[in-house]
């Protein structure tokens, strides 16, 4: 069983050391190399989780989302020069967001969605911290409030930041400080307590595409097949 997520420890403020700066630099130096390709290929796109928010590790993701659908060869190749390593469509759910996974050298994901997502799936990124590329070299000031898998709030402060559980907070609080619906709180909340007792269990679909193989071609394949997709994808 994968690590359980959502253990929930007391508030505490944590002042990070040079070391941890540097770290936040580096993999932020890499996630702008990717975004910038993602730029001139006219694509709008973030980084989302302990990057924006600051508070890495060693073994942290880069993890970048591209927020509306698009081509999705478009996007391998613009991403084609940082050496494109494995290519994954998932869905989380039948009724769930289809989405495609780019993976990159240096733990980095590009995702973007395959069918148009709702606002609370948006919101899903936004909670736990969403960053553009736009000042990324500031680590210090350019970091923004969000939740991680232990349903601690990160706020950035100047010499790092301050964490709180979110079960000392209103829902409607937690909401107006990272910028996203209180529905979507209260379903996070949901979700990670409950992976909290039962561990992290799988999703609807989690296919590896083969080298000649589409995106789109895929998700239509499956959904010529499977009615609770076909209903996601056609939207009814």
């Amino acid at each position: 069983m994968r690590r359980k997520t959502a253990t929930m420890g007391h508030q505490r403020t944590v002042t990070y050391e040079q070391g941890q700066w540097e770290l936040l630099g580096n993999f932020r130096q890499m996630a702008a190399g990717v975004m910038y390709s993602l730029g001139n290929a006219g694509f709008e796109s973030y980084v989302y989780g302990s990057l924006a928010r600051g508070d890495v590790s060693q073994g942290s993701d880069i993890d970048i989302i591209i927020p509306g659908v698009v081509r999705s060869f478009m996007v391998e190749l613009a991403l084609d020069e940082h050496g494109i390593t494995g290519r994954k469509l998932v869905q989380a759910t039948p009724g769930g967001l289809a989405k495609a996974h780019i993976y990159l050298p240096g733990n980095t994901m590009v995702t973007f969605p395959l069918v148009e997502p709702t606002v609370r799936e948006l919101d899903f990124y936004a909670f736990g911290g969403q960053l553009g590329p736009d000042g990324l070299e500031d680590v210090v000031h350019n970091r923004v409030p969000g939740v991680d898998k232990r349903l601690m709030l990160i706020e950035p402060m100047p010499e790092g930041h301050v964490e709180t559980p979110l079960s000392d907070l209103p829902p409607g609080s937690v909401a107006r400080k990272v910028g996203v619906g209180q529905d979507i709180v209260e379903e996070r909340i949901r979700v990670l307590n409950r992976r909290a007792r039962v561990g992290i269990t799988g999703v609807y679909l989690d296919r590896l595409l083969a080298p000649d193989e589409g995106f789109e071609a895929v998700l239509e394949e499956i959904a010529a097949r499977d009615s609770l997709v076909r209903r996601r994808v056609r939207g009814r």
